[in-house]
């Protein structure tokens, strides 16, 4: 039987996705901790595409989804969506988040966090925090039963008959409860097997199955266990190396998995037949399309991917070598590959002449540079597959500490409960700060209501430390004089790759007095001048005085009024004046509104207009303003509405012609040529769009090739250590997407940009641009 292949890629989710309805090849349902529900319906079949729609958004993150069967009321079906909020919300799978839900359900006291329907639809089943199931008529939308008994979190709910329900609990056990016995609205298990482990996932095992096994479930410990119903073990399933977070069943007859070692498993009888490797830190979901049997998985980068076994149905050969290039690139903290001496290594001779001895195997390798590498055994292609690089977790003082025989950078103790010890959370910087904070709650049993506080707790404790060499000071950018990076914003690092980059970066840092006294300043002229047209009335006045408020409290601006007139102020007053104004516009550029509004128009044109326009006649544009237009189209990718404008063709078209404007590359002389501040946001706009790309932003080929040979101009022309090196980071991130056919143009201005180099960690970023190189 042929391996699964990529198929699609669909993004528009801005973190986790958590939860998968997969009812048919035209639809696709997903919820994210983003707090959105996403309908995803098929536009083109060959490779498949899909187009997205906001079924459903709230102010709380979402972890759970089950899709109720059509019925003669509802012929499209319904989607059911649980969270935080533990109301369920019931709705059809072409609603808008402005329309109403069919129904909301009421009835857990905290999170849910599974859901599952009833073939035959007559029901459906949530689990939550709350230590309950709870069984839901979709006759009459209440509550038919209770399932309790459970001694900690219900993770998954697995309905096994119209009679007969299945749940995997936090206390090691899976319940069975049979529906016909219920008494005061509750119902207790008919039989309960026990486990070793924490129990994640369930699913029924096909019939015929070679084991004899009718269900299987997936635990913490990295192991798939399989039942029969009445509670005999059957056989065990190994080869993950972490939580196996969710099951299900193919129509082929094999199992599937997802879990937190990045892979999906494919499992015909006891053995794996096939890993997939995926470029994010967890696999939290996976879901089997029935008609088509194409797996869909949902991971910790906010990309849903879909795989199948039908030739027609897989992606382009381009798509399959960006996702094989990202996942290659992807770094692997040490100490998930446990204890490991360097020098016993093989080299990458061993590729060539030893063959894995199952699916799945990871061998690591000591490359020719010094680096490690690892690597799976692909049964299918007999092949090593390199999946990522295993990157040293040292802290900046290199002092480790000891807890439970391992090394870690950090050993905090946290005080979860008044007059109760303190609790031992040891973390590694190249650890996520999220991750870290859930296997912290499940390995000391505590509620994960605690789990954004943790969170939380680890990168206020960690700011300013850094893997490698020193930090700096300042702000949320990474690579600069304004900012510092943080865990979990970011996977760069002094030690660790910077290519392709991962994050957006931006430039907010801002002193409101000046812009504000100059601003008005220039208003002052305009209303002694009798410019009434021009200037601020009071009223105009008093809203740019809650502008500032908001800006200097870090809150988003939300009065469309307030943006109106700063746009107004950097598109018709004098050319002069506009610097505050653009200024200002920048700072609010990290605010959806400017990007979501339709009555202020597309930002990136307005401050294009405003930079480049109405300048006096024989001289050349004011290339501050140009520093702040730049640098307001690289906040706009702090949104995801801004983002949304800045992946428009057009709009893309109209950002990067910007750039090259700039630069003299299209016409005219380039303005501010040694300016740094303003080279420093140029670069950070290309490093922005080609992260997007990174990120399946759907950008044509020839503008990445346009912005690719602007970044290669800077390259070649700058000596600034800060401006060379994001100049380099942008470009060979553009290099991962285009390939080296499309890149070997670069070479020489990258080899220059490392000879005329001083600091570093511009020659390493250097090298790794030529690593892709050639």
């Amino acid at each position: 039987m042929a391996d699964f292949k990529l198929s699609a890629q669909l993004t528009g989710h801005e973190s986790d996705i958590r939860d998968l309805a997969f009812p048919s090849p035209e639809l696709l349902v997903s919820v994210s901790r983003d707090r959105t529900v996403r309908s995803w319906k098929r536009t083109a079949a060959s490779p498949p595409e899909y187009d997205d729609t906001i079924a459903n958004q709230i102010d709380a993150y979402l972890n759970a989804l089950a899709y109720l069967p059509p019925s003669d009321e509802f012929p499209d079906g319904l989607v059911v969506s649980g969270g935080k909020d533990p109301c369920l919300d019931v709705r059809k799978p072409s609603a808008v988040s402005s329309e109403s839900a069919e129904r909301l359900l009421p009835g857990h006291s905290n999170n849910i966090c599974a859901l599952a329907a009833a073939p035959s639809g007559k029901y459906f089943v949530s689990g939550s925090w709350d230590h309950t199931a709870k069984v839901w008529s979709t006759a009459t939308w209440e509550s038919e039963a209770t399932l309790v008994g459970h001694e900690g979190s219900v993770w998954d709910v697995l309905p096994l008959s119209d009679n007969a329900v299945a749940t995997a609990c936090a206390d090691k056990n899976i319940r069975i409860f049979d529906l016909r016995n219920v008494a005061g609205g509750q119902a207790e298990a008919r039989s309960t097997i026990a486990t070793p482990d924490v129990v994640r996932g369930l699913c029924r095992v096909p019939a015929g199955h070679p084991t004899g096994a009718e269900l299987a479930s997936s635990h913490n410990d990295g192991i798939i266990r399989l039942w029969k119903l009445t509670g005999e073990p059957v056989a065990e399933l190994h080869g993950h190396e972490s939580f196996v977070y969710r099951l299900a069943a193919l129509p082929s007859g094999e199992i599937v998995s997802a879990a937190e070692d990045r892979t999906v498993r494919v499992w015909r009888g006891t053995e794996c037949v096939q890993t997939i490797t995926h470029p994010a830190i967890s696999v939290w979901a996976i879901a089997v399309c029935p008609q088509t049997g194409d797996i869909v998985s949902g991971t910790s980068d906010g990309v849903i991917r879909i795989y199948t076994r039908s030739p027609d149905r897989v992606a382009s050969a381009e798509v399959l070598q960006l996702f094989d290039e990202a996942v290659k690139s992807s770094s692997i903290p040490q100490q998930q590959m446990g204890d490991v001496n360097k020098e016993k290594l093989p080299g990458p001779e061993f590729l060539t002449s030893k063959a894995g001895t199952k699916e799945g195997q990871v061998q690591m390798i000591k490359e020719t540079n010094g680096s490690i590498s690892a690597y799976t055994w692909s049964s299918g292609a007999q092949t090593w597959v390199h999946v990522g690089t295993v990157v040293d977790s040292a802290a900046s003082s290199g002092r480790k500490q000891q807890y439970n025989g391992k090394e870690y950078d950090f050993v905090f103790d946290v005080a979860i409960e008044e007059g109760q010890p303190s609790l031992k959370l040891p973390y590694n910087l190249s650890e996520n700060p999220y991750d870290t904070a859930t296997k912290f709650i499940n390995d000391n049993e505590l509620s994960l209501n605690y789990l954004d506080q943790v969170a939380q707790f680890i990168v206020q404790n960690t700011q300013g430390a850094t893997i490698g060499e020193g930090t700096s000071s300042g702000g949320p950018d990474p690579y600069g004089t304004e900012s510092r990076y943080r865990p979990g914003e970011s996977e760069v690092s002094a030690r660790a790759k910077a290519l392709p980059q991962k994050e957006y970066l931006t430039i907010t840092a801002a002193k409101y007095e000046p812009i504000f006294k100059k601003i008005l300043s220039v208003n002052s002229g305009l209303v002694s001048a009798g410019r009434k047209d021009h200037s601020l009335n009071p009223s105009a006045q008093s809203l740019l005085d809650s502008l500032r408020q908001s800006l200097e409290a870090n809150k988003p601006v939300t009065d469309e009024d307030s943006l109106s007139i700063l746009v107004k102020m950097c598109t018709s007053w004098d050319y002069a004046d506009r610097l505050a104004p653009l200024d200002l516009l920048r700072c609010a550029a990290t605010s959806p509104l400017l990007a979501a509004s339709s009555s202020i128009g597309s930002p990136i044109q307005t401050v294009i207009a405003a930079s480049l326009e109405g300048y006096p006649q024989g001289s050349q544009p004011n290339e501050n303003s140009v520093m702040m237009a730049l640098r307001t189209i690289a906040n706009l990718f702090a949104t995801k509405e801004g983002r949304q404008v800045a992946a428009k063709p057009s709009e893309a078209n109209n950002a990067i012609e910007f750039i090259c404007r700039t630069l003299g590359l299209s016409g005219g002389e380039a303005i501010g040529k040694f300016n740094r501040n303003l080279l420093i946001a140029l670069s950070t706009v290309a490093i922005n769009y080609a992260v997007l790309a990174t990120k399946g932003g759907g950008l044509p080929k020839e503008l990445l090739t346009k912005l690719l040979g602007a970044t290669s101009h800077l390259v070649s022309n700058q000596k600034d250590s800060e401006v060379m090196f994001r100049s380099l980071v942008a470009a060979g991130t553009l290099v991962t997407i285009l390939g080296k056919s499309d890149s070997e143009s670069l070479i020489p201005a990258v080899v220059a940009a490392k000879d005329r180099a001083i600091e570093p960690r511009v020659k390493e970023v250097a090298d790794e641009c030529l690593a892709l190189l050639r």
